[in-house]
């Protein structure tokens, strides 16, 4: 999808205004940790993750997981223009494409960015729902290259929630902000009945992240 000049510029706008204010908004957070042992773990090994987060908190994740090189899907529409304007101000890296147009192509591009080092994330049950369904992008990488998945979930103690499908959830200033990381799933390979299997699996991990997350700030 090739999007105009004029649409262009309206996602640069988006980035220019959006990054001070969600630099200020996350300055004044409260981060409670986790499972932060799990991420640190594949760090002293220098194992590449492929982070598995519910879409709903996507704004909480590009502030607490900022400038690790890590690589996300952005669609190539209008939202995912700025999307991707604004994360890469958070030092992030962009494959354009959505599990219904350019999926392939961006699969391909995460594959060779994990080779390379770098991590990559999913919004596992998007861009466009239902909320809480894993969809298998992630399970699938993970099984192509072995590199490991990591579920987390992220809640805050106070917060706006958006009318949106996914409820996507914006700390308040002053907020307690909790980040519960599960333990990374490596997964055997791609056959569908395994990755299937993952799937489930995935969806029971972030059930239990979040379980735990939202314990912690209650």
């Amino acid at each position: 999808m090739t999007l105009s000049t004029g649409k262009r510029a309206q996602a640069a706008l988006i980035a220019a205004f959006g990054v001070p204010v969600i630099e200020a908004l996350g300055g004044t957070y409260r981060w409670r940790e986790i499972g932060r042992e799990h991420l640190d773990r594949l760090d002293r090994a220098g194992q590449a993750p492929i982070f598995a987060f519910w879409h709903g908190r996507i704004l909480s994740a590009t502030l607490y997981f900022r400038d690790r090189g890590i690589v996300v899907i952005t669609s190539e529409n209008f939202d995912g223009e700025w999307i991707a304007r604004v994360i890469r101000r958070f030092g992030y890296g962009t494959a354009r494409g959505s599990t219904s147009r350019g999926g392939a192509r961006a699969l391909v591009q995460l594959r060779r960015d994990l080779a390379a080092g770098r991590p990559a994330a999913f919004t596992v049950d998007g861009p466009r729902g239902p909320a809480g369904v894993a969809q298998a992008g992630a399970v699938w990488l993970a099984g192509a290259t072995g590199h490991p998945m990591l579920p987390f979930h992220i809640e805050a103690s106070r917060c706006w929630t958006a009318k949106s499908w996914d409820r996507h959830q914006v700390p308040k200033p002053g907020s307690d902000v909790v980040i519960a990381i599960e333990a990374p799933m490596l997964v055997p390979d791609t056959r569908e009945e395994t990755v299937e299997a993952y799937r489930q699996q995935l969806e029971r991990a972030l059930a239990r992240a979040e379980t735990t997350a939202r314990e912690v700030v209650a």
